[in-house]
């Protein structure tokens, strides 16, 4: 047994827990022999089941169903999937290696000696909302600026950040690092993981049990293997803060407040108000769409959607025009099949129409989040010189 590899004795239970770098042909070696040697009832596998689907099913991308994830508003966490994927490609591509291999290994190994196979990482749509309900606005800010830039980053890896890269996984080596600006990061993605996959193989059947993991979370498993913790508390998505449920419907009753009391002094201020609601909404959020080179359908439902959805912190205009860009250019299979590769370039972001739509979602919103600012602010106006 060599050192990569940890024997733990746990109650009824012997644990071997194998370390594992993910761009080390050496560790496929450890996993494979590891398996082997100790014809494990169950291997434990550091992935949560949707990722355990990516490695055994090619297709994965093309069964994407890009209007059922607008409207589950998974639009975020998709984003983030794919810039972490495609930060994972890109490394995995200057390493000249085969992204996940001894996870593979673990899987293929497993039914080789008729092993339960348990995926004990939490689900990662959990992880990421976790953390992005945890993170405040002005931090959730910051954070997606660093991961768009990270992008378009074309620095090559230095033989230290290599070697650095060698003893943990790449994703978590980049947001561990992003942890460090981002303390609630590290909290979620690496130590509350580490507590979950522990309990996880605490759990597992059967009496010797081998424990695939990344190496940067090694510690913290063996650590943690000791106790108990709760799964279920580990799942749960915190509640949206009072502050931000309260906002988002304070916004559009005072809107609609202050349009109601323009009508009380004049009937054509009261109209005035609400052809600028209409008008500010409309026609940036139209301008965001067509921006993105949206289909013209697309930048009319904007048009339409706007005036409306900002009136309900439930609705958003750029789900509405994303369906229909969705629906007028529907994706292809090669869209799908180069999505993460098309993701690092301003180029790649348009010709690829899976692309497209999730930037006529992001522009539609966030140029109709600029209407309701701007219509506000004369409304208002309109008023206080109406009263003056």
């Amino acid at each position: 047994m060599n050192s990569s590899v940890s024997k733990i004795e746990l109650e009824h239970k012997t644990i071997y827990l194998v370390k594992t770098a993910h761009i080390s042909a050496q560790s496929v070696e450890d996993v494979k022999n590891t398996i082997q040697e100790v014809t494990p009832s169950t291997v434990c596998i550091e992935l949560d089941a949707q990722r355990a689907r990516s490695f055994s099913q090619n297709d994965q991308w093309e069964r994407t169903d890009i209007i059922s994830i607008i409207k589950k508003k998974q639009i975020g966490l998709l984003i983030s999937n794919l810039i972490l994927s495609s930060y994972q490609k890109k490394m995995a591509k200057q390493l000249n290696i085969s992204v996940g291999a001894e996870m593979i290994e673990a899987m293929n190994q497993a039914k080789n000696v008729s092993a339960r196979i348990s995926y004990i990482d939490r689900d990662i749509q959990i992880t990421f909302k976790r953390i992005y309900r945890l993170l405040t606005f002005s931090q959730k800010f910051k954070l997606l600026v660093s991961l768009f830039s990270s992008l378009f980053d074309e620095e090559k890896i230095t033989d230290e950040q290599l070697e650095t890269l060698k003893q943990s996984d790449m994703i978590d080596s980049a947001l561990s690092e992003m942890g460090k600006s981002f303390p609630i990061i590290k909290q979620v993605l690496v130590d509350e993981r580490d507590q979950y996959m522990a309990q996880k193989i605490r759990q597992a059947n059967g009496s010797v049990i081998v424990a695939v993991v990344g190496a940067a979370h090694a510690p913290g498993i063996q650590k943690h293997l000791l106790t108990e913790h709760s799964l279920k508390d580990l799942e749960v998505i915190p509640e949206k803060r009072f502050s931000s449920k309260i906002i988002g419907w304070l916004i559009p009753i005072v809107i609609l407040t202050t349009i109601l009391i323009s009508f009380s002094f004049d009937s054509d201020l009261g109209l005035r108000q609400i052809q600028t609601w209409i008008l500010f909404n409309g026609v940036l959020s139209a301008i965001g769409t067509a921006l993105v080179l949206g289909h013209p359908l697309s930048i009319l439902t904007a048009f339409i959607a706007a005036p409306i959805s900002s009136l309900s912190p439930l609705l958003a205009a750029g789900w509405f025009a994303g369906i229909v860009e969705a629906i007028m250019r529907k994706p292809t299979v090669k869209d799908f099949q180069t999505v993460s590769e098309d993701i690092n370039s301003l180029k790649g972001f348009y010709r690829n129409k899976v692309l497209r739509v999730l930037l006529v979602v992001i522009m539609a919103n966030l140029f109709s989040s600029i209407g309701t600012l701007l219509s506000s602010m004369e409304i208002f106006k309109s008023l206080f010189e109406q009263l003056g």
